[in-house]
């Protein structure tokens, strides 16, 4: 089997972010087979329809990273009851202009870290809605909400709690499946 490339990217810019920590985890607990290189969205600028024919080189590297990738990984923080518009912003660079997204059949997993009691959850569902149209091809199970994200991750960063990385090993092993055409 060749090696399964994952592109992982958190929807937040903070640089203390739960959500990169659990991209940094996730490269701890890639299986056998698979490789992850993390990219930061920073310095996406709003999207701009005006520009989408002729984009900035940022956006030309993200929508090339996506493109080269075997699957695609995305950390999401939840904001007032959704995704962030950062988030929100990277994927419609990503998909335009039509006729030109780097999104169709990509397979594609989302997992979050919050530090409330829904962990992400209701981010992950609208960020689900977006990706049906951008016609990906997602893991559905095991959805990954990393709850009280703070009791979860040492003063370093490090994903400390066994039953959350055994969660998100769960999900990577998934999303390798997918990319790889496996049967589960």
């Amino acid at each position: 089997m060749d090696t399964v490339n994952i592109l992982g990217f958190a929807g937040s810019l903070r640089q203390g972010s739960y959500n990169k920590a659990l991209l940094r985890a996730a490269g701890e607990l890639l299986p056998p087979g698979a490789s992850i290189e993390i990219f930061n969205i920073e310095g996406i600028p709003p999207f701009n329809q005006d520009l989408e024919a002729s984009p900035p080189q940022r956006v030309k590297e993200f929508k090339s990273r996506i493109r080269a990738s075997s699957a695609v990984l995305i950390a999401t923080p939840e904001y007032n009851f959704s995704m962030p518009g950062v988030l929100k912003n990277a994927l419609d660079w990503a998909s335009r202009p039509h006729g030109d997204s780097a999104w169709p059949g990509k397979p594609l997993a989302i997992m979050s870290a919050s530090t409330g009691m829904l962990g992400g959850s209701r981010a992950q569902y609208h960020l689900r809605q977006t990706l049906l149209f951008l016609d990906v091809r997602a893991v559905t199970k095991p959805e990954v909400f990393v709850t009280f994200a703070g009791q979860k991750f040492d003063e370093t960063g490090r994903l400390t709690d066994g039953a959350t990385r055994a969660v998100v090993a769960d999900l990577l092993k998934a999303l390798v499946n997918l990319a790889s055409g496996a049967v589960r």
